[in-house]
This record gives structure tokens, sequence and C-alpha cells, in this order.
């Protein structure tokens, strides 16, 4: 870039600033997505000089676009973060600007070719087990889910799927302790809570089952505490607080799954036996005319239509 100067200067302070050295200054540009190729907005990307002590940071917008400018020519290490998931290049920045920098984050993008072939093979195991026990082959699937925590300890959807698998053989003690280390792992993981309640539901552990049901509840979201949050544990809910005959309670856990999901055809019945159980007859016939609605053809559309022929007398 050329410099005005002042008149009056000496030629020899004249040559002195045409002779000073410049650095070329230059820009860097790539995206960040995520294993379905979706743009990840707010990645940090760290860029480091390998051959210098040039070290920036910047963030993706909501395009997953990122850029640097400034940069001196020479060799650098990018590496792109977002929620624990990384991946580095090494690119040079020159006067030739480089082709943008493509980032794909997945669970594998961090690894070495050896990392990425153990975590293939394990998870091939895994859809292994998960085939075996939705096969009902409970036994076989056991065993899979525990070669690979043998491997690799922090599974938690392996911890998840193996309680299920002990709870279907009805190896309660076992299903406990499965749950229970997934929450020592991710203490955020509210389906744990759901299987613990079904666990203590089925042991007649009423109040156990109420504490872990209400927490799978607080983990479904904020929305929870105003009668959001998951479905499945709302009617869960309700279904252990029915089995301990507080029909009252389990009306209102009933309602709130139907308003979480107004397609659950099972809470509109639990509903329904709810409310008769309270004497609330009219709210019975809604709530089964609301089953017949959503599932006309349901197991238990013929017990249903019998109780609303009765009811309506």
């Amino acid at each position: 870039m050329r410099t005005q100067l002042f008149r009056g200067l000496l030629v020899l302070v004249v040559a002195l600033t045409v002779a000073a050295p410049a650095f070329a200054q230059n820009v860097l540009k790539g995206n960040v997505v995520d294993a379905q190729g979706k743009p990840i907005e707010g990645a940090t990307v760290l860029i480091e000089g390998t051959d210098s002590a040039s070290r920036r940071e910047t963030k993706t917008n909501a395009k997953g676009e990122f850029m640097q400018i400034g940069l001196v020519s020479g060799s650098y290490k990018v590496t792109a973060t977002k929620d624990k998931l990384t991946m580095s290049q090494n690119t040079r920045v020159g006067q030739a600007n480089p082709r943008p920098l493509e980032f794909q984050l997945s669970p594998t993008s961090g690894l070495s070719e050896e990392g990425r072939k153990a975590a293939a093979a394990t998870s091939k195991a895994a859809a292994e087990a998960v085939a075996a026990m939705q096969a009902g082959r409970d036994d076989e699937a056991i065993e899979k889910f525990n070669s690979i925590l043998v491997t690799v300890p922090t599974c938690a959807d392996c911890l998840y799927n193996l309680g299920v698998a002990y709870a279907h053989k009805q190896d309660w003690s076992k299903a406990e302790e499965s749950f229970k280390k997934l929450l020592v792992l991710r203490p955020d993981y509210a389906d744990a809570y759901n299987g613990l309640a079904n666990v203590y539901n089925a042991q007649k552990r009423f109040d156990d089952a109420i504490a872990a049901s209400k927490k799978a509840t607080e983990l479904g979201g904020a929305s929870a505490a105003a009668g959001g949050g998951s479905a499945e544990a709302l009617y869960n809910q309700g279904v252990i607080l029915w089995n301990s005959q507080k029909f009252a309670d389990a009306k209102v856990q009933f309602e709130a799954a139907i308003k979480a999901d107004p397609n659950m055809a099972l809470a509109y019945y639990q509903l329904g036996m709810a409310n008769l159980n309270l004497g609330q007859i009219p709210d019975a016939v809604t709530a089964f005319e609301g089953y017949l609605r959503v599932d006309p053809n349901g197991g238990k559309s013929a017990e249903v239509k019998g109780y609303v022929s009765q009811l309506k007398k």
C-alpha cells in the first residue's frame, strides 16, 4: 500500500519508508457441518500457526461458515469443535487463496484410522445386540452389551439397553444396577429414571417408582414443571400412581401425558379408568371417546366401546 508523506521530509526518510517490510494479510474461510451435513452454528474454530506463534479463534455463523482475516502467509493447524466433537486439518495460507476448509463433526471425526475402525466395530456389535433384543433373544443381547462395555465402559446406550434386557427377563436387581450405573455416568439420562420407575413398579415399590418417574419428568425439559415434558414419562408416572391407588394424582398425570402427546391412545384409556374410579362419569366418557378417536381399532377398542355404551345409558 502506498504511503502519503508530509512535504519537507528528507529523501533519506522516504527511502527508509519505502524499504520498510510489509506482510501479506490473507483470508481463511470454511464451513462446519454435522454428520448429516447440516450446518453447525457456534462451533469454535481455532487457527494455530505450525511455523509461527500465531493463534486466532473464531465462531461459525448460522450457516456453519467461518472466516478469519489478517493471517500472515504460512502453515496452520485448524481445529473445529462443538459439544465435545472435534476435527483438525492442516492447511497452507498464502496470497493464492486456498479452497474453503470443510469440517464434518461426528463421534468419529477426531479419531485416528485405527480409532475409527474400533468405533465402527463397536457400532456393529451394538446394532447386533439391539437386533437380538428386539427379536426376544435377551440373553444374547445381554452378552453382547456386556462385551461392548468391557472395551467401552462409557457406552451410555449400552447400559440403558442392558437394563431393558434384564427387565425383559424380570431380573430386577440387575436391571436396577444397570440403570444406576448409567446415572452415575449420565445423571441427566431421563430414560434411565423411566427404566428404574418400571423396575420399582413391577416390584410394587411404589414410592421409589413415583420418585424415579418424577425425576424422569423433570429431566424431560423445562416445561415439565408446567405439565409438559416427556409423554411417556408422564404416562408412566400416572400408571405408578394408579397402581398405588392414587387415582386423583394419576388422573393429573394422564391428562398431562395427553397434552404432551394428543395421540397417546393408552393415556386416554387410563384417564377414562381413573375418572371411573373417581365417579366422574362424563369425564370418563370423554376420555374413552378420545381413545376411540385416536385408535379406533386398538387392542382395547371393544372394551372401550362397551364402557361408552353402558355409561351413556
